[in-house]
């Protein structure tokens, strides 16, 4: 009898869920960012989606949201052109960092020292904030508004994506460019995985996995609709991607085999990131929701139960596993 993906639905927003990003493990557990077109980004527990608070303070769409390792600090990207820093423990803004048009994407180092930011005035900028007054660092190149940008190589390495079809790797000390990547259409998302440096890269159809520090190519998987979004699992066995057709994909990382796909969402799904434990995979989507999915149906794990059969009742034989009566986190 096989198992029934049944997602969490995480509700609260309501515009487009456009970026999300989930914290290390930290004593308290690990939490869940989501930056989403209503202006106003969301921290939740990660393992069951519960609600803990909304950072207010941007007027306008949130493009880009991250955590930093510990969860004690946030940081978001808006159309308002600025990016923020939030102490992740109150909710409080600690600081504004105005940009000079749509700011896109945010990563902190691993130590929550600097703040990468970047967007559509096609600028890398690094902030030291120890020092937030002091100008940022600027690295130049690209030639149209950049989607994403991240650490890489122990943070002595960054890997920027924009809508002028690159991917560029650059060297931090020098702030030049190292190799650039081109492609035929513009990349759709990034994931950096820092456990064998490896780049999970999406354009069109394709997911395609690189050597973060030679950027040379590993392997490429063709899925069935445009694809949005990717992420790895922590093991690398599988790995999971989401797109135009609402639909979540999971794939053998090794045979590149298509294993599932499940529908929940009512709109294209723009980001999925595996949990740091590789339990779980959020999605963030046009619907405006957020939905945990599990890596192993039926496990017992957050708000999943599950029930073996000699357990149920004939009524409900079925269904292997339940879920708390409302699983709307």
């Amino acid at each position: 009898m096989a198992m029934r993906q049944t997602p969490l639905t995480c509700s609260g927003h309501t515009r487009p869920v456009v970026d999300l990003a989930f914290s290390g493990i930290t004593p308290y557990g690990y939490f869940l960012i989501s930056a989403c077109k209503d202006g106003k980004p969301m921290l939740r527990q990660g393992d069951t989606g519960d609600w803990i608070g909304t950072f207010l303070g941007h007027k306008g769409a949130v493009w880009g949201a991250t955590l930093n390792t510990d969860a004690t600090k946030a940081a978001t990207a808006a159309a308002d052109f600025t990016a923020k820093v939030w102490d992740a423990v109150s909710g409080d803004e600690v600081l504004t960092l105005a940009h000079k048009h749509i700011v896109k994407t945010v990563t902190f180092t691993q130590d929550s020292t600097c703040l990468l930011t970047a967007g559509n005035d096609k600028l890398l900028r690094i902030y030291d904030l120890s020092n937030p007054e002091a100008a940022p660092l600027e690295i130049a190149g690209h030639t149209s508004a950049i989607k994403k940008a991240l650490w890489c190589n122990n943070d002595k390495q960054i890997l920027s994506a924009a809508d002028d079809k690159t991917i560029r790797l650059w060297d931090r000390s020098s702030m030049e460019e190292v190799k650039t990547l081109t492609f035929d259409t513009s990349v759709s998302s990034m994931e950096y995985v820092a456990d064998g440096e490896i780049l999970v890269i999406t354009y069109g159809k394709t997911i395609a996995f690189y050597n973060a520090l030679s950027l040379d190519l590993i392997k490429t998987v063709e899925a069935p609709a445009p694809i949005n979004s990717a992420s790895l699992h922590p093991e690398k066995d599988f790995f999971v991607a989401g797109g135009e057709d609402f639909k979540l994909y999971k794939f053998d990382y090794s045979t590149k085999e298509e294993l599932e796909s499940y529908k929940g969402h009512f709109g294209p799904v723009h980001c999925v990131r595996f949990s740091p434990d590789g339990e779980l995979y959020a999605s963030g989507s046009e619907d405006g929701t957020l939905r945990l999915w599990q890596t192993a149906v039926g496990k017992t794990y957050g708000l999943w139960k599950c029930v073996l059969p000699e357990d149920l009742g004939a009524e409900n034989s079925e269904q292997m596993y339940t879920l708390a009566p409302e699983i709307k986190a």
